[in-house]
């Protein structure tokens, strides 16, 4: 037999080995992949924006597939029709979930919270608050460099040349969470749309005393208590100064944005007041 059929037989012999011993090893140490997670990934938005709680779609569908109760679980983006999807294919059962969407938490604009100082530093949220209370009289609200716009996916927000404040874009958001987290003065919440898209809530978080958080914002929530009374659903509590409004007993009847003294409370996406008559004015005047 020749020197080159005798290298090939061999290498043939040499290939097989490892052949063989490559297989034996690849089914002693193969990880089960349940097949259902591929099936439940394909649902997904692929937005992989983490605002479900797993770094990406992928680990969001493998969390569904391995839970015995998803009623926890939500997928924000794709939103109550994803989740139904998903659990059709695991034969559980999704939690009935309302839509939602982000809101500032600040009314602070330039026109009502005049500047004391400027900054003159790295356009960053997150820099400028561990360096100093922000350019105006309040320290509770937005610093306007664009953290939050920055770090959404879905060009859900813009800033406002003119207020200074962050703008939603309420068609475009998914309530990932993505802006809720860059904010370092967490002035972002994600609350229910509400049916509507109508909603109310306590545009403000300065827990200063009433007086030294009038005199930084004219806008802002001074705690007086005025909304929580006259909230005929026990919707609003005052604690540390501010009011803020659970949108889960929340009935959108909007009496405490009638009786607001600084207009801290918002009301979205509302039809225009009526104009009350003389006779409504007369009936709900105080009595002396």
């Amino acid at each position: 037999m020749s020197v080159v059929m005798i290298t090939i037989a061999t290498l043939v012999v040499l290939g097989a080995t490892a052949a063989v011993i490559l297989y034996a090893a690849a089914q002693k140490f193969k990880v089960y992949e349940d097949p259902r997670i591929d099936q439940v990934e394909a649902v997904l938005p692929a937005a992989n924006c983490g605002g479900c709680g797993f770094p990406g779609c992928r680990a969001f569908a493998e969390a569904l597939v391995k839970a015995d109760d998803i009623s926890t679980l939500l997928c924000p983006v794709g939103g109550a029709a994803v989740m139904a999807q998903a659990a059709g294919i695991l034969g559980k059962e999704a939690a009935a979930t309302a839509p939602m969407v982000a809101v500032v938490r600040c009314n602070g604009n330039c026109d009502v919270r005049p500047k004391t100082n400027n900054y003159d530093g790295a356009s960053s949220c997150a820099i400028a608050a561990s360096l100093y209370g922000g350019d105006t009289g309040c320290s509770f609200g937005c610093l306007g460099l664009g953290d939050c716009v920055d770090a959404c996916q879905f060009d859900a927000m813009y800033m406002d040349e003119k207020t200074g404040l962050p703008v939603i874009i309420e068609d475009k958001c998914v309530a990932c969470g993505a802006c809720v987290k860059a904010c370092p003065k967490i002035i972002i919440q994600l609350r229910k749309k509400g049916p509507k898209s109508r909603r109310i809530f306590v545009s403000c978080v300065n827990k200063d005393k009433g007086g030294v958080a009038r005199k930084a914002c004219e806008v802002a929530c001074i705690g007086c208590g005025k909304c929580e009374k006259v909230c005929p659903h026990g919707a609003i509590t005052i604690t540390n100064n501010l009011a803020y409004i659970d949108d889960e007993k929340c009935k959108l009847c909007r009496k405490c944005v009638e009786v607001c003294p600084t207009n801290a409370i918002h009301e979205i996406n509302f039809p225009p007041r009526k104009e009350k008559t003389t006779e409504e004015k007369t009936e709900e005047a105080p009595a002396n």
